[in-house]
């Protein structure tokens, strides 16, 4: 194996280098506590408060203190929808979500359901997106929180969240979206978009692994996930990760800075990889909408293909992709998101997620295909050596 190439940066990214020089002094130089009032722990809430402010500007929250930060995004999503569900319960215990959401949230509100909460899970299109008229029937006088992702992570759809919002406040709901995937790919206004609450994570724009945030808008209500603490303007214990929180702020910073340029050259790989697939490769169908969807994730189904043998075989071959998201790589089941869709065992079996990079190339690209075509040849000429043997 000569060549390697990693298509899987929807899982996660590599540190960029003007990411590391601004996490490098927070473990040596300015490494004091952000909570303690001496010198070295004003500076580091300095450092603190810079990254609150850069990611703040970056989604258009009208105040920094609007930000706060977890360790990740499934921290957030938990945060988010238990925290948001417990604290206007006395109103209502009804919250809306779709069946395509990350497990993340699809978890959080099983447990809200095993605690009393009634949860309506909305189907999807055949393109995964939410209808709207679904979305109108489900409400009810009860309905507390809606929460739907603004990128899907699987097949890479962009949900109207801007008319979903303000559905939800036309009847007084709470809107929550998880927007992991979409930071650095959309434009995200959180007073644009009518957005109460939104999840972010750093290390899906080149930065840190076990950092991310909620957005809260300020006036909506949410209690403590985690206790323990003053952190966090009292709302989330645990002494803040300084490095980590200074990477996400300047890695924020570079994904709304060079968005424009980084779309346009993941918008170029990805029509290449297509016509390329589509030259070489038969059988192939595409899963996700055709026209509304970030640039960088392509899922693709293989007809008489086993994904989790293509997945061997192309990382034989150096190629790094994914048959779905990385916190469910290890389970056997099905992708629920492409199950949502409505795709049959056979297309769910065989389909393929390829996330690109602003690195990518179309050399890249070459290499991914003709190992791809290698692959998928392989695996169906045993495929049919199969169905001949059972004849």
């Amino acid at each position: 194996m000569e060549k390697k190439v990693y298509l899987d940066n929807a899982s996660t990214t590599y540190v960029s280098s003007e990411v590391m020089a601004e996490m490098l002094p927070c473990f040596n130089a300015i490494y004091g506590n952000a909570n303690s009032v001496h010198s070295y722990g004003r500076d580091a809430s300095a450092i603190v408060d810079r990254a609150r402010d850069r990611i703040a500007h970056a989604i258009n929250a009208s105040k920094s203190q609007e930000i706060y930060f977890t360790s990740g995004g499934t921290e957030a999503d938990n945060w988010a929808i238990r925290g948001i569900a417990h604290a206007y319960s006395n109103k209502g215990r009804h919250i809306i979500t779709s069946q395509i959401e990350h497990h993340a949230v699809l978890d959080a509100c099983k447990r809200l359901e095993e605690e009393g909460f009634e949860v309506t899970y909305l189907p999807v299109d055949s393109h995964g997106l939410v209808k709207i008229v679904d979305l109108l029937h489900s409400i009810r006088k009860d309905t507390t929180l809606i929460s739907i992702m603004s990128v899907n992570n699987e097949v890479g759809t962009i949900q109207n969240i801007k008319a979903i919002a303000k559905i939800a406040h036309d009847y007084d709901v709470i809107f929550h979206t998880d927007a992991v995937q979409a930071l650095g790919a959309i434009k995200l206004d959180v007073q644009d978009m009518e957005i109460d609450a939104m999840t972010l994570s750093a290390h899906k724009i080149h930065g840190p692994k076990g950092v991310g945030c909620l957005y809260l808008k300020n006036g909506i209500r949410i209690e403590n996930l985690l206790e323990g603490g003053s952190q966090e303007r009292g709302k989330r214990g645990g002494t803040v990760n300084v490095p980590a929180v200074a990477g996400f702020g300047k890695a924020t910073e570079i994904a709304v800075r060079d968005m424009s340029i980084n779309q346009q050259k993941l918008r170029n790989v990805r029509e290449y990889f297509l016509k390329q697939v589509g030259d070489n490769i038969e059988l192939v169908s595409l899963n996700g909408h055709p026209l509304q969807k970030v640039n960088g994730i392509v899922n693709l189904s293989f007809d008489m293909v086993d994904k989790e043998s293509l997945l061997m075989l192309l990382d034989m071959e150096g190629i790094a992709v994914s048959a779905g998201s990385a916190c469910t790589a290890n389970s056997i089941e099905q992708s629920h998101v492409l199950k949502a869709m409505g795709l049959d065992d056979e297309k769910a079996n065989g389909a393929i997620r390829f996330s690109f990079g602003k690195n990518n190339s179309k050399h890249d690209i070459d290499h991914c295909v003709e190992a791809l075509k290698k692959s998928v040849e392989q695996l169906r000429s045993i495929s049919a050596l199969t169905k001949a043997g059972r004849k």
